[in-house]
């Protein structure tokens, strides 16, 4: 589903990425783990060209999204936008209600289809294990929702406009250990419709939901494995001195 072919990325001078190559699987979920600074969020940000945003940045190599390069001269970024979708660190709700949250995206893209429109929202929080809690309230500010459930609806405003890939970058960072749960069995479910991929800096989160881990650090991926394997058994020093605790 996703694959980055010999990846180089530049802030000015500052080398950020350096030679980055690795495939993450069509309904699979893919953690990047590694200290601060690292070049993790860089790389997911990547993905849905998200660093178009910062000037004076180059990328060379290829990032693939369902075998197109994303960085070539025909690719329409909105449309990219659509196909992989992002949830970022702190919950980020519109100053809306709950069910105009979800719909943004579907206005956008010009759908007026009233009856289409709550369909969608609907599925999309029942995707998101919000719908039970907030059925009665969908006309509520999205403000007077707990972080958890914020963070929930920015997921099922994520899941409203059907993307493909699922990009997740610390999404369970600024919450309790409950609402981390609900995020971590969120993940694990959507799955089954969903590539995603999830920067975390907790490396037990990564052991619970993710089914290949990549290991960055300064810039470079020094290790891509299946999970189990990867915190069982790591082929590199530096992801054993890591993942023990000797440093990071």
């Amino acid at each position: 589903m996703i694959e980055a072919k010999e990846v180089n990325f530049f802030y000015g001078d500052f080398h950020a990425l350096k030679n980055i190559s690795l495939c993450a699987a069509k309904h699979k979920v893919t953690a990047f783990i590694g200290p601060s600074g690292c070049g993790k969020s860089t790389f997911l940000r990547l993905l849905n060209r998200m660093n178009d945003l910062i000037p004076d940045t180059k990328l060379t190599g290829k990032c693939l999204v369902s075998g197109e390069d994303i960085y070539s001269k025909g690719t329409n970024v909105d449309e990219l936008r659509k196909k992989v979708g992002m949830v970022f660190q702190k919950p980020n709700p519109f100053p809306k209600t709950i069910f105009e949250n979800v719909a943004y995206g579907l206005r956008v893209n010009g759908i007026k289809d009233k009856k289409f429109i709550q369909e969608r929202v609907e599925e999309s929080l029942v995707g998101a294990a919000l719908w039970e809690e907030v059925k009665d309230k969908l006309s509520k500010s999205a403000y007077d929702l707990s972080g958890g459930q914020q963070q929930r609806l920015c997921i099922a405003r994520a899941l409203a406009i059907k993307p493909d890939v699922l990009l997740m970058d610390e999404p369970a960072s600024a919450l309790d250990p409950i609402s981390t749960s609900k995020i971590e069995d969120l993940i694990y479910n959507l799955k089954t419709k969903y590539t995603i991929i999830i920067v975390t800096h907790n490396m037990q989160q990564a052991a619970r939901v993710s089914d290949n881990t990549g290991f960055f650090m300064l810039g470079e991926l020094i290790e891509f494995s299946d999970t189990k394997k990867m915190f069982l058994s790591p082929s590199k020093e530096q992801t054993q001195n890591y993942i023990t605790g000797r440093f990071g």
